[in-house]
């Protein structure tokens, strides 16, 4: 069987690793069950592509935001946008992809439009508590709604399904990994805040994890993920304090580390909180405030409702109250386990199958 003969899937997503990283995910799936696959991305999005499976086809396509730039900038936004829904349509009329789903961001747009132009089986997976203005402007205009957050604010008269976030294979290797409760030996801490780290984690955690009680601080083992100009100065506030850390901008190995840890404090982006859950730990969440939509406090909210994360408004987030919420965790063996099996029940370890099912279910495999 020639490649052109098997069934094409057009997958679109942004420009940002919270977009690309859930397509990829479906698009390794895909590769594996017989399906050609081509992404469809811009010059950003392009650059998280090294990991995909070398046979899934990456296309560049005009396309622009209207959030960044001057106004010159917003002025041709419109025209680069038109331009590539005009050559996607051309595309798509010659390819006709048996399905397009689009993971949001400014760069779906062409693939989503032209889909709707030809009535191709199309669909949308949008990862947070709050539909992004792409995926929220298509919700009315394609055959599926997918969420990874449950739930998810949507449009009245919308419905979704919830499929989940995909995970990394790394993580999903760690599904439920054994819990080992606080207690009177070394206690891993985890700090993550995002791909680039969040400065407001740098500000408040190493003070405020100076300010545990000594039967507690003698025992931490702290990794933090921070920015690289904020890296030196986090070593010298835990070094000061008689913490152990290891501070780096970039972990390769955070799977692994979440899996060790006791506790763990973040941002809510939707990629953490689907780790957290599939892996199953206890954490202090962090909500950026300037996230649109306050999206990453209804990333949590389903953490938090469960009773496995505590969270922490980043106006509220000073060194008294992270300490304060840190001692809750580690000063309570029962608790931090109980916290633990709750983010197990949120999370979705098979969240890329129920979006392979949705895609052979549009192009009528199976039925």
């Amino acid at each position: 069987m020639s490649d052109s003969s098997l069934p094409l899937l057009l997958i679109a997503a942004g420009g940002t690793g919270g977009h690309m990283f859930p397509a990829q995910a479906l698009a390794e799936a895909m590769v594996r069950r017989g399906w050609r696959v081509k992404l469809s991305t811009d010059a950003r999005g392009a650059r998280y592509t090294g990991g995909s499976p070398h046979v899934v086809e990456v296309e560049q396509i005009a396309s622009a935001t209207f959030a960044r730039g001057g106004i010159a900038a917003k002025i041709a936004a419109p025209l680069r946008i038109a331009g590539g829904i005009l050559s996607a349509l051309w595309t798509n009329w010659r390819d006709r992809p048996q399905v397009v789903i689009g993971f949001g961001g400014y760069p779906t747009i062409p693939a989503l439009a032209s889909a709707w132009v030809l009535r191709l089986p199309r669909a949308i997976h949008e990862q947070n508590g709050v539909m992004g203005r792409v995926n929220l402007g298509f919700a009315r205009h394609v055959d599926v709604v997918c969420c990874g957050t449950w739930p998810t604010a949507l449009p009245q008269g919308v419905e979704a399904r919830h499929t989940g976030n995909p995970v990394r294979a790394a993580v999903r290797q760690r599904r439920a990994a054994a819990y080992i409760p606080p207690g009177p030996y070394p206690m891993s801490v985890l700090v993550i805040g995002g791909s680039q780290g969040a400065r407001v984690l740098s500000d408040v955690v190493p003070e405020g994890l100076s300010l545990l009680p000594e039967h507690l601080r003698a025992l931490l083992r702290v990794s933090h993920q921070a920015r690289p100009e904020d890296v030196e100065r986090v070593t010298d506030a835990y070094y000061t304090a008689g913490i152990r850390a290891e501070v780096q901008p970039f972990f390769n190995d955070v799977p692994e580390r979440l899996a060790e840890c006791q506790l763990v404090i973040s941002r809510s982006g939707a990629s953490s909180v689907a780790d957290i859950s599939v892996i199953g730990r206890p954490s202090i969440l962090i909500p950026f405030a300037a996230a649109t939509g306050d999206h990453q406090t209804a990333n949590a909210r389903g953490l938090v409702d469960a009773g496995a994360a505590i969270l922490l408004p980043e106006h509220a987030a000073t060194p008294e109250t992270v300490a304060d919420q840190v001692a809750l965790v580690l000063d309570n063996p029962e608790g931090a386990v109980q916290m633990a099996q709750a983010a197990l029940s949120r999370g979705v370890p098979d969240a890329t199958e129920r979006l392979v099912d949705i895609v052979e279910q549009l192009a009528g495999i199976g039925q």
